[in-house]
């Protein structure tokens, strides 16, 4: 390393970060590799380096990128029309249930893909439903808010919903099966808590009664990326076509179960979630005689630039220090006791996540906590408290997370105006409260465990 190493590395950081915030529009990936190539030139990254980057990133992103597959998969058989239409009839016309409709919904799309690949999945479907509605601007936005809040924190209850927890997950060594023993119950009951006060905070703008479309009604205008289903073109009559889609659902679901079986035997997770695309890619082209081809086009090829490429950058501040600064810091107050392991893990990987974007801040807190030398249960918990700062208490603001900058996104293409202090109004009356109470059940529901 040479004089300017430090200093390099950092601002190249510091400039991605600010980019990608100030133009969330831009692809993530352009100003992450721009930072990536800065940071291998200022000499703190080796070649080397980029090899254990390599080995380190490819398993999760394969496993994203199959997940992802499989939600285009989805799209084409018609699924996010049927979505939004099937949701205005579970309503059954009350604003109030479609409420509890709308944010399931957002959660077992997460469940099933992943944070950002729900983002992209729900919020056109929301948007295609709330304007077929007919609802106001005012009126969409708890629907909206609430919606991108429990999809992105729905990545926290199991690790495979978000590529930088299954990253992560390599850095500690800890396996997907161990991950959702010690998470999925603390963090789906803080998610609970997170919608109730959602709910709460919403209760008297939720419109009592919905308008009802006529039969048939489904205009698709002001979807962006939507396109109507056309019932030529998918070889099953209407009135089968929800068994279809179940099915499709169930398959999907014991692909996702089947990583976790995968997991437990020691089975490469990555493996199984390319088979089950390949599965549902020949199932398409069966039924609609699309071959996969069209998947080099459709896949968002450039997440798997991102990550590299935000990695490449906190691999760099790794090896200028950053970490061992770090380690100073928390190793004395992390050794405490588990509580407070898993309340200042948290509660500081919500505030990096905020300032810095939950990517680089988990990746960063993740580097040190396996330095530190903690025992085995203190170095899990404070993992799992880490992924819980990262995962909700990133949403304080909407640029915590990729996943909200892109909603925002969305919206903006979708002509619905929602703006920070509206976010930030939600976001602090329910956000810090939902953080501790999980935290907390976290440390308590690990402690019973073991």
């Amino acid at each position: 390393m040479n004089d300017l190493t430090v200093p390099l590395t950092i601002i190249s950081f510091l400039l991605t970060i600010a980019f990608i915030f100030w133009r969330p529009q831009v692809n993530e990936a352009i100003p992450a590799m721009i930072g990536a190539v800065l940071v291998f030139l200022s000499g703190s990254v080796s070649l080397s380096d980029l090899g254990t980057i390599t080995e380190t990133i490819g398993g999760a992103a394969i496993t994203i990128m199959a997940t992802i597959v499989m939600a285009i998969v989805l799209e084409s058989f018609g699924f996010f029309h049927w979505a939004a239409e099937n949701l205005a009839i579970k309503a059954k016309g009350s604003g109030i249930r479609l409420f509890w409709y709308t944010n399931l919904l957002c959660f077992l799309m997460t469940l099933f893909v992943n944070n950002d690949g729900s983002i992209l999945i729900t919020t056109p479907i929301l948007l295609m439903l709330l304007h077929n509605l007919g609802l106001k601007n005012h009126q969409k936005i708890p629907y909206l808010i609430s919606g991108a809040l429990i999809a992105t924190a729905s990545s926290a209850p199991i690790g495979v919903s978000n590529i930088v927890n299954l990253i992560a997950l390599k850095i500690v060594d800890m396996d997907l099966y161990m991950h959702t023993a010690m998470m999925f119950i603390p963090a789906t009951l803080g998610l609970l808590l997170l919608t109730t006060l959602l709910f709460l905070s919403f209760y008297r703008v939720l419109p009592r009664r919905l308008p009802r479309p006529a039969p048939g009604y489904w205009s698709y205008a002001g979807s962006p990326g939507m396109h109507p289903l056309k019932d030529d073109k998918l070889l099953i009559p209407k009135e089968k076509r929800t068994l279809f889609m179940r099915n499709i659902l169930i398959f999907v679901f014991l692909v996702r179960i089947g990583l976790f079986v995968a997991s437990y035997f020691h089975f490469p997770v990555s493996l199984t979630a390319v088979i089950g695309s390949i599965l549902l890619l020949g199932w398409r082209w069966y039924f609609l005689k699309v071959a996969p081809v069209d998947m080099i086009k459709k896949t968002p090829w450039y997440i798997l630039i991102f990550a590299f490429g935000m990695y490449v950058i906190i691999y760099g501040l790794h090896n200028i220090g950053l970490t061992d600064m770090l380690i100073r810091i928390l190793q004395p107050l992390v050794s405490g006791s588990l509580l407070h392991a898993s309340i200042l893990m948290g509660g500081l990987l919500s505030v990096l996540s905020n300032l810095f974007n939950n990517h680089p801040a988990l990746m960063v807190g993740t580097l040190a906590l396996t330095n530190m030398d903690l025992d085995p249960i203190t170095l899990k918990i404070s993992y799992l408290a880490s992924v819980i700062g990262s995962d909700m208490g990133s949403l304080l603001l909407p640029i915590g997370t990729l996943a909200t900058l892109m909603w925002m996104h969305i919206l903006r293409k979708g002509k619905v105006k929602i703006t920070w202090g509206q976010y930030l109004k939600v976001t602090y009356a329910v956000i810090p409260f939902t953080v501790l109470f999980t935290l907390v059940l976290l440390a308590y529901w690990v402690i019973w465990l073991f």
